[in-house]
């Protein structure tokens, strides 16, 4: 089973985009981000078209998460995270979907950003990143298949970062930013780029600007994390590198994962 996670940055602005890497990857279960769509515009038609079921947790011009299925029904559970409305925000921010698909739960999710670091955006991030964490914790606890995933705006290590001296002081690679990451991932988690790729310089957003992309000055963001018991089913990770470089894409690329039938597949 291929799953991927992609921070569109604009579902219906970049929708060519997206139903071009639909056909040619055909992941089974997709994790979307940043739709920057109302409920009622996300491109439903579209989509189903290609073959996907859709459930989707909107809001006009930012945010937004979705979740597509081609391999069988999607069973909702969760939208937002326990605790939400967070600091200031009303209404909260639609960044958090949970649904069981083809007997996986598939938690999709778009962190925030955080900057200006320090102020009011990075303390949201901050109690964000607690009430996911707090989460998670039950999530792994449940000893169920999770796969935990999306932008989670924050480059956990030096080898996740051009030139990491640049961005000390930046909400996506504050220290306390990256030991949260830390905290979740000692949860028992597992990073799956990083385990199909331990030493490999590899990043998945490039900015628009400084010709980042063709420099390959990127960051590391985008991460698809698998609970203790689905872990061992991991034979695969990847980025779709090449979709950064279409005409109009978003400054993010997809990610993907395979998984076995079975730990032993």
């Amino acid at each position: 089973m291929k799953i991927a996670t992609y921070n569109v940055n604009g579902i219906n602005g970049r929708l060519p985009v997206l139903t071009r890497w639909l056909r040619e990857s055909a992941p089974d279960i997709v994790i979307l981000q940043e739709l920057k769509a109302p409920q009622d515009k996300f491109p439903r038609g579209p989509i189903e078209d290609l073959g996907y079921q859709a459930i989707w947790h909107g809001q006009k011009s930012w945010n937004g998460v979705a979740i597509l299925s081609r391999v069988g029904e999607i069973h909702e559970t969760r939208r937002g995270l326990p605790g939400e409305p967070g600091i200031g925000q009303d209404p909260p921010q639609s960044r958090y979907i949970e649904a069981a698909v083809n007997g996986v739960l598939i938690a999709g999710l778009y962190l925030p950003n955080g900057n200006p670091r320090p102020g009011p955006k990075f303390d949201y991030k901050m109690a964000w990143f607690d009430r996911l964490i707090a989460h998670a914790a039950g999530l792994v606890e449940t000893g169920l298949p999770v796969i935990l995933a999306g932008d989670f705006n924050v480059m956990p290590t030096v080898k996740d970062v051009y030139k990491p001296e640049r961005w000390t002081d930046d909400a996506l690679f504050a220290p306390e930013v990256r030991a949260a990451f830390a905290r979740l991932i000692d949860q028992g988690w597992t990073d799956a780029l990083r385990t199909i790729h331990p030493d490999e310089t590899i990043y998945t957003f490039w900015d628009y600007f400084r010709n980042a992309y063709q420099r390959n000055a990127g960051l590391r963001l985008d991460h698809m994390l698998l609970s203790p018991a689905l872990s061992a089913r991991l034979t695969d990770a990847q980025v779709d590198r090449h979709v950064r470089g279409w005409e109009k894409s978003s400054d993010h690329a997809p990610v993907w994962i395979e998984l076995a039938d079975d730990p032993a597949g």
